[in-house]
Formats: C-alpha cells, structure tokens, sequence
C-alpha cells in the first residue's frame, strides 16, 4: 500500500492495542492480525516491527514471555500496568488526530464556535 507511511507514527499504537485485546501474541502473529483487520491493505515489516516491539519492552510497556511451540521457542509479548495505560493514553492521541485531519479534510466536520 502506498500510504504505508501514513501509518509509521502509529505503529506503536497499533501493536499496543492489539495487545490491549489479545493479551499475548508473538510477533508474527501480529503482523497476520494487521493485514487481516485492514484486509491486506497494511503490512507490517519485521523491520518495523521488532525495532517498535523492543522499545516497548525497554519502556517497561510489554512483558515477554518464551513458549516452546513445535519444538521452537516463541517469543510472546503481553502489555505490563504501565503498557496498559499508555495504550488509552495513545488511543486518546489518536482518536484527537483523527477528528483534527477529519476537519482539516472535510468541511462537514468542522465545527465553529
């Protein structure tokens, strides 16, 4: 998709909220649950990826947790307390982006007082 970049500043967000609702996943598997959700429209790079997932987890935001699946480990990452609380913190963030470009690119959502 084109507009990949679009979604760059929102990738932390995306991961956390995905975490918000599954309460643990591995890596790929998120990679598979953003393409499913936007119909392949957005693909998630391991490049992107692990970077954003190993920041989080020096914040303090996800815990890690090693399974051994099929004869392999697998590294699985859930949110902490804290993680918990950035996720509504950034959801926030984002839902004031979204009405703010939404009034920036249709005049129907502009509100004057």
């Amino acid at each position: 998709m084109k507009t990949n970049n679009l979604y760059k500043g929102s990738l932390t967000t995306i991961i956390l909220k995905l975490l918000n609702e599954h309460d643990k996943m591995y890596g790929y598997e998120i990679t598979q649950k953003v393409k499913e959700i936007t119909k392949g429209e957005l693909n998630i790079t391991e490049g992107a990826l692990y970077p954003s997932l190993h920041k989080l987890e020096a914040d303090g935001l996800v815990d890690v947790e090693f399974r051994k699946v099929n004869n392999r480990m697998r590294k699985y990452y859930m949110l902490t307390e804290l993680g918990t609380q950035e996720t509504v913190n950034k959801l926030a963030q984002l839902e004031d982006y979204i009405r703010n470009m939404r009034a920036l690119v249709n005049p129907k959502f502009r509100t004057l007082d």
